[in-house]
């Protein structure tokens, strides 16, 4: 565990070294919330959240949207990313400076110079929404990290190996908190627990994860 920022207070934002290419940054996004929960707001009022559906037909019961060049889309045809909103046939939203800032900054500070996503999966999970296991493979090139990024209430993160049977970790994510993976991590499994019931002072009942990647 390294404390990179030498924190003055637990409160304040930390580092902790996870594994290879995992790293956790504990508030690192908390002070500029405000603003990041607004813009989420302006992109979901362009383009809706929507539950989307995985090739088998199971209907995902957290909502999404995106963000950038591309935007990650799922339903019977499989999962990809597309340059247009399939519901609206308009192109994604365009990324704010405010998404780009805190993702790089984010990256670097894990160790991964020069990250510049062209894509933001937003997914909103309401009480009792969440995210089974599975890989972030959709994109073409695995050498740029995952910055993922929470906002509300509090969840729990499965992390696990490269195979899905490998143990799972569980972390707890609070609102600000940054998890970044990359290098021989990149491919690892992660997942979602179930959202508890809550109210958050931000975001209300909900927690919002932002996800950058490098898609094309």
């Amino acid at each position: 565990m390294s404390d990179l920022f030498a924190s003055a207070g637990q409160h304040e934002p930390w580092i902790e070294s996870l594994d290879a290419g995992v790293s956790l940054l504990h508030g690192f996004a908390k002070d500029n919330a405000a603003v990041l929960y607004q813009e989420i707001i302006a992109i979901s009022a362009r383009s809706t959240y929507r539950h989307l559906s995985t090739p088998g037909g199971y209907v995902m019961s957290v909502e999404t949207t995106s963000c950038g060049a591309r935007g990650w889309f799922s339903d019977q045809h499989g999962y990809r990313y597309v340059s247009r909103d399939p519901i609206s046939n308009a192109p994604w939203p365009v990324m704010p400076e405010s998404f780009l800032r805190l993702a790089g900054d984010a990256a670097k500070a894990a160790g991964f110079d020069q990250f510049v996503p062209d894509a933001c999966l937003i997914n909103r999970y309401l009480p009792g929404a969440k995210m089974s296991l599975h890989q972030d493979k959709n994109e073409r090139d695995y050498s740029a990290p995952i910055v993922s990024v929470s906002l509300g209430l509090p969840a729990t993160f499965m992390f696990g190996g490269n195979l899905r049977s490998d143990p799972v970790k569980h972390l707890d994510l609070l609102h600000g908190d940054v998890l970044v993976w990359g290098g021989v991590s990149r491919l690892r499994f992660h997942g979602v627990m179930p959202i508890a019931p809550g109210q958050h002072a931000l975001c209300g009942q909900q927690r919002i994860n932002l996800t950058f990647r490098l898609a094309g």
